[in-house]
């Protein structure tokens, strides 16, 4: 049921923001495995996207993950407070990359509670890419990981959305993207309350 390595080396990093809605995010932390359906997603578009760590071609130790092959985790930390994970996409060297935004709490509910110290009903416990992340216990040092292997990965469980069930809208957060921060990049599960509250 996990995603294949070939899944993540598709070039359309959009068209894999939308068909990762539905899939299914699992960790696995000493033992304990936490698990989230997909409810929202934003694409970064490589070196040609002003929204993206790597436009221009920008190379740093905290970016070089984004240029690895897809399949791949990317977790950076935001604002010094929240980390954020990413799927890194596309081939070596062409730095695609979809942000995790929001989880429906699936499996280990009783863990994200402990996690988030609030009640899996609230949607507040997985909504925004920092709650789903901490909800899934996911920090830094899962940044680099192998989404195919032992400790974090996506399956396919058969959940899949219509297009009429997507919504897509402008990225949050980005404004110092100029233009590139109206492009409608972020996608989401129509009417489903753990997606971030965030309204353009």
């Amino acid at each position: 049921m996990k995603l294949p390595f070939s899944y993540y080396s598709n070039q359309d990093v959009l068209f894999l923001a939308k068909d990762l809605l539905g899939k299914v995010l699992f960790t696995k932390i000493n033992g304990n495995i936490t698990a989230g359906i997909i409810v929202e997603t934003e694409a970064y578009f490589g070196i040609q996207d002003k929204a993206s760590h790597a436009y221009g071609g920008r190379r740093t130790d905290r970016t070089e993950t984004l240029y690895s092959h897809g399949g791949i985790s990317y977790v950076y930390l935001c604002y010094g407070i929240h980390n954020l994970f990413n799927v890194v996409t596309s081939v070596e060297n062409d730095p695609h990359a979809v942000l995790i935004r929001a989880i429906e709490p699936l499996i280990g509910k009783e863990i994200m509670e402990s996690r988030r110290n609030m009640p899996a009903s609230k949607a507040a416990i997985s909504s925004g890419p920092g709650s789903a992340a901490k909800a899934l216990g996911i920090d830094r040092t899962f940044n680099q990981k192998d989404l195919s292997g032992a400790e974090i990965w996506i399956e396919n469980q058969n959940t899949q959305y219509s297009s009429d069930e997507i919504e897509s809208g402008p990225r949050v957060g980005v404004a110092y993207a100029g233009e590139d921060a109206l492009l409608p990049w972020r996608f989401w599960v129509k009417g489903n309350k753990y997606v971030s509250k965030y309204k353009p």
